[in-house]
């Protein structure tokens, strides 16, 4: 049987991620989430000063990124693989709203993009993989035999960010994470480089009223018909 490289596009909180870690696990494929090595990024920025409220350090974050190096280790016990940056597991560091609310501005930068993308596309020589994030289907593999792009209305994914970083004891509210929606939104379909936008050949998925088991069996009987084909 064939393998095949799957992208997974959209914007934020609309599943990505999810859908594509259970898509991988099921073909037995590996899967990168490519927003987290952007969070990881953005983690190290912030834990240099690089970046917070009002400044953004761009040429000094630019100068040290010869010292980020971005690792993924299988956690048997959880089923995914966790990030760790230069040799330290920051799966949990990087998935709050303070990562949430810079990661856009840092993944604007060229130098930034260009360093990732790299990494990415030599994961994927080999196919047999899932990679989901904002431009994989549009850059990293223009050439994916399936692309996917994933929507939601901002409010559903609002609500669902929201909910979920409540149950991580995250103490917010949900106006403010509506607002980091909508302002990821417009920074990732309005930067110069590599912006948010579907693929010509990709297939739209909105799922503002879908469950993740029934967008999953959606897109398993698409993959199904490329590996058997």
């Amino acid at each position: 049987m064939k393998k095949i490289v799957i992208a997974i596009d959209g914007f934020s909180s609309t599943g990505k991620s999810t859908v594509a870690k259970q898509l991988a696990k099921k073909l037995n494929y590996i899967y990168v989430d490519t927003g987290a090595m952007y969070r990881a990024v953005t983690y190290f920025a912030l834990e240099n000063n690089f970046i917070g409220k009002g400044f953004f350090k761009e040429e000094d974050l630019i100068e040290t990124l010869e010292d980020i190096s971005i690792t993924f280790k299988f956690n048997e016990a959880l089923g995914f693989a966790e990030v760790y940056l230069n040799g330290k597991n920051i799966e949990a560091d990087i998935r709050t709203l303070k990562v949430s609310k810079y990661v856009s501005p840092v993944a604007t930068l060229s130098e930034v993009r260009r360093k990732l993308v790299e990494q990415q596309k030599l994961m994927g020589k080999e196919k047999g993989i899932v990679m989901d994030g904002r431009d994989i289907g549009t850059v990293v593999f223009p050439d994916a035999e399936l692309k996917i792009f994933m929507t939601a209305s901002a409010e559903t994914r609002a609500q669902r960010r929201f909910k979920e970083l409540l149950e991580k004891g995250h103490n917010l509210s949900y106006h403010d994470v509506l607002e980091n929606v909508t302002t990821r939104d417009r920074i990732d379909s309005t930067r110069e480089d590599s912006p948010l936008v579907k693929a010509e050949d990709a297939i739209e998925i909105d799922n503002s009223d879908l469950s993740i088991d029934e967008q999953l069996f959606s897109i398993i009987e698409m993959t199904d018909t490329l590996i058997t084909n």
